[in-house]
Formats: C-alpha cells, structure tokens, sequence
C-alpha cells in the first residue's frame, strides 16, 4: 500500500513537471524561458509625442505612469511607424502589414478590410478571450474580438458616444479617458477568467482639439514653456516643409483649437456637455478670451501665445492620459492580474510640439516618424531596458503573437521584436538596420506631400511627390532636427546611391508596386 502511493506520488510529479515544460515558450538558443500564455493588454493612444513623455526625456511634463512601464520593462527608442496617420497606424496594428498591403492608405471614408488576416483573429485561434474598448476610428466595427465597445469614428471628450455589440450606441456622462478605462476594468472584472485575455485600451487623448478634463484645466499655467529651437524654421532646402498647412502660425485656429471666443450655444461639441460641466469649462476659457483681447497681440508676440496655449491643453490632456494609464496599472496590480500581464504602452504615431513651428504629425522626419513604445513583461523583460535597435509598427502583431505562444502569419510584414527584450543573445542579430516609410494623404487636410524614404541607423533618405517632386537627404547624426538637406552635396554620391538601392530592395520585398513605379520614373 505504501509501496503504491510512493508510485503515485512519483507519477503526479513528473506529470507536474511535464506539464511546468510544457507551458514554457523557450527561444530557439534555450537561452530564455517564460510563460507561454501570458494575459495582454495594449494600451494605445492617438497623437502622443515621445516629447511629452518624462522616460523619453522630455521637460515639458511628468509622466510617472508611463514611465512606469519603461522602469519596469524596455523602452524603445526608435520605435518607428510606416505611415504617420492615425487610421493607417491602427490597421497596421491589426493586420501587420504596410499601408499598401492591407487596403488602409488616409484618414479617408474607407472600410477597414475585416476580411483579412487580422491580430485578433490570430489570438482567438489562439485560445485568447479578446476585446477592443475605445477609439478604434477604422469605419468598420471590429471583427475577432470576443468583446468590444467603441467611439464612433474620432469620439468626443465630454459625453461620447460608445459603440457595443450588436452595433448598440449609448451616450455616457463623463470625460472620455475616464470612462474607457472604466469600461476595460470592468471587462476584465467579468472576462472567461479560463482563458488568457488580449485587450486593446484605444484612447482618444491626445487628439486635437485638446479638450482637457475639467480637473485638468490650468494644470500648466504657472509654466512658461521654452521655444522649440526649430521652432521659426525657414524650411531651407526643403520644398515640401515650405508648403505644408499645419503650423501653429497660419494653420491653428483659435476658436476650435485654442477655445478663445467660443459658441457655447451654437457648437455642437459644447452641446454634449451637462450645465456643470459646461459651467466650469467655459468659466475657465472665459477667463483666456479675456487675456487674449486684452493683449491686442500681433506677428511674433501673437504666434508664440498661441504655441503657450497649444502646448498647456495638450500636456493637459495626456495628463489624464497618463493618470488614467496609472488607475489600471493600479487595477492589474490590486487583482493580482499584474504578475502574469504583459503591458504596452504606444501612441498611433509621433507628433510635432512645436518643432519645425507645426503641430500634427505626416512627416517623415523624426518627431512624426517616432512613436514612443514602452513594454512591462514581467519575469522575462529585465526592468530598465533601452532598446535602440529601429523597431517598426508591423512588428507589433507578430510580437504580440509570438508573446502569446502562437505563429506567426506568413502575411504579415513584421518580426516579432521578442528577442531584443527577453535575453536572447544570439537572436539579436541580424535585426533590422533600416526602416521603410510611405505616406499618401494629400492634398486635405495639411498640404503634406506624399512621400516614400527611408531611415537607417544614421542617416535618412526621402522622396516626396505629386508636386514637390524632390529629394531629401539627412545625417541624422550632425543635424538631428533635420534642418540640412544635404542631397546632391559633394561627397554624398556614393552614400545617395547606396541608400537609393537599398530603399528600392525594401519596396520590392514590402510589395509596394506603386512606390517602385515612381522611383522608376525619376531615375
């Protein structure tokens, strides 16, 4: 009998054991092993700037909650988008691919493909519970999600609507970033808990116009915020910055973006507010009309006030933002969830603070072409990585994919970045050395020239079209702020057409016919 239970008690070990090995992911060098289901979420937000976040090493605000992450796992420092636009970013997340593979090119009236290979399909055929709460701003509801709750197209700040299964719109009271954090921890409050989950936080903040928080209102006004030193740029060298819409000085508006002298009465988005919500927004920017007529500003005097009033809503908003990101890092924590949760941190794209005297993003110089990217993996992302490998947004599936113990589809574009943060040494290299960029929207709404490039360790080569019909080169190196188009300089030759063959072999193995049919023209 004793004999027996010795036999017993030998098989239930080894088969704990075998079932401990079997729920290892391990790394193809068996350097690293961890677990091969962990929980997910990916927090995305619309319009954040690296220049805005406290990791990155930016002065303008504190963002401990963000930075947060970054301590506690790896920050990428040259996280890098293929198209910088808020629609085309999303479906990249989703499909893995470049704006010309999945059919999702502008800010424009078309239909997301659900149809294709998609993110979420791929961790529900996974063994993955899955939802999307927030912006998703794709003009289709999402398709592979167990669970989701939307804003119809851009959403609003105050009072949005939300869009739930089946197609079911509902208006809420409360501020936007609020109430979609409290809509994902109540998800996760009531989730299958048998399954691992894939969430994806979609938040509007901090897309224009920056309607901050009633609590918010004024969080930056004793600050007087330092000229970018870009920020009178000439655009020298540079015909496609000299004709672009979207500076502070001529392409910001007053009332719709700054809220001087506004409608209450006649705008719609006013209209959504509740009389104490409006009451104490509108005391606040009665209050910044009455400076602003009374200063009489003009030329210079007037243009850096309107960048003092941009940059104090902005940081406003992705105040909540960030406080926000901070309630459900405190969520995951409190529940015991965050031992065995693996966070992201992202925005859709970069976005310009004032460099360059612009805001919006479309370019592909620096502050647009970087999005910041930060990641919490606990037990195999070691606290405080800095990566500074160039790292692309086609990558993102295939690593969330890969993270979840899954394959990655043949269709997508990307590599999982996985091997960079888990302590893989051998699976480092070869990683990428340069990146690829294409961008379409054009003419509305900011004049940007569309344009194709791309970006290696040090320099970055780009060729803009429809118009503009010229080249840009940069060494990133002796002039970060890409002031210098050094194209066609002595001594460049050799460098120009190395970057032009390697930019063409990138176009042929993204597929991207339409790109190699022009830089086949210019020749």
């Amino acid at each position: 009998m004793i004999a027996f239970s010795l036999k017993k008690i030998r098989l239930s070990f080894i088969l704990v054991v075998l079932m401990a090995l079997l729920s290892q992911h391990v790394l193809a060098d068996g350097e690293k092993k961890f677990p091969a289901k962990p929980n997910i979420i990916f927090i995305f937000s619309d319009d954040h700037a690296y220049q805005a976040i406290s990791a990155y090493g930016g002065k303008l605000m504190q963002t401990p909650n963000i930075d947060r992450i970054a301590k506690e796992g790896a920050l990428f420092a040259n996280a890098l988008v293929t198209n910088s636009i808020c629609g085309p970013s999303r479906a990249t997340l989703l499909t893995g691919k470049y704006s010309h593979m999945n059919g999702y090119k502008r800010n424009d009236r078309t239909k997301f493909d659900t149809g294709q290979v998609l993110l979420s399909k791929a961790m529900q055929q996974n063994g993955y519970q899955t939802a999307w709460i927030g912006k998703m701003h794709l003009n289709s509801l999402p398709i592979g999600f167990d669970y989701w709750n939307v804003l119809p197209g851009q959403g609003h700040y105050y009072n949005p609507d939300f869009i739930s299964q089946p197609s079911d719109t509902t208006r809420y009271t409360g501020y936007v970033s609020d109430l979609i954090t409290r809509f994902s921890i109540n998800w996760l409050d009531k989730r299958d808990n048998s399954k691992p989950f894939f969430l994806i936080v979609g938040h509007k903040a901090t897309h224009r116009e920056w309607l901050p928080d009633l609590q918010d209102l004024g969080a930056f006004d004793a600050k007087d915020f330092p000229l970018p030193a870009t920020f009178y740029d000439d655009y020298k060298g540079r015909s496609a910055a000299l004709t672009q819409d979207m500076t502070i000085d001529k392409t910001m508006r007053l009332t719709e973006d700054l809220k001087v002298n506004v409608n209450y009465e006649k705008n719609p988005i006013y209209k959504r507010f509740t009389p104490e919500q409006k009451k104490v927004f509108k005391a606040y920017y009665d209050k910044i009309s009455q400076d602003f007529e009374a200063r009489k500003l003009s030329g210079k005097a007037l243009i850096e006030w309107k960048y003092q009033r941009y940059l104090k809503d902005y940081l406003s908003v992705a105040k909540s933002l960030d406080r926000n990101i901070g309630t459900l890092l405190d969520y995951l924590d409190k529940s015991g969830l965050a031992k065995n949760t693996v966070v992201i941190y992202a925005s859709d794209q970069g976005f310009y603070l004032g460099e360059h005297g612009w805001f919006d993003k479309r370019f592909i110089y620096e502050e647009s072409l970087k999005t910041p990217f930060v990641i919490r993996y606990p037990g195999v992302i070691k606290p405080g990585t800095k990566v500074n490998e160039l790292m692309s947004n086609i990558d993102w599936a295939p690593t969330v994919i890969d993270i979840a113990g899954g394959k990655v589809p043949a269709v997508m574009q990307g590599t999982s970045f996985l091997p960079l943060v888990a302590g893989s040494k051998t699976a480092r290299t070869p990683w990428r050395k340069e990146a690829y960029y294409h961008y379409y929207e054009f003419p509305e709404p900011h004049s940007v020239h569309p344009h194709f490039g791309i970006r290696t360790g040090r320099y970055k080569l780009a060729y803009f079209y429809q118009g503009a019909d010229s080249w840009e080169l940069y060494d990133l190196e002796k002039d970060p702020s890409e002031l210098k188009n050094i194209y066609g300089t002595k001594g460049t030759e050799k460098l120009t057409a190395d970057l032009k063959v390697n930019l063409k072999n990138l176009m042929t193995a993204y597929k991207d016919t339409e790109a190699l049919k022009i830089l086949e023209s210019i020749k």
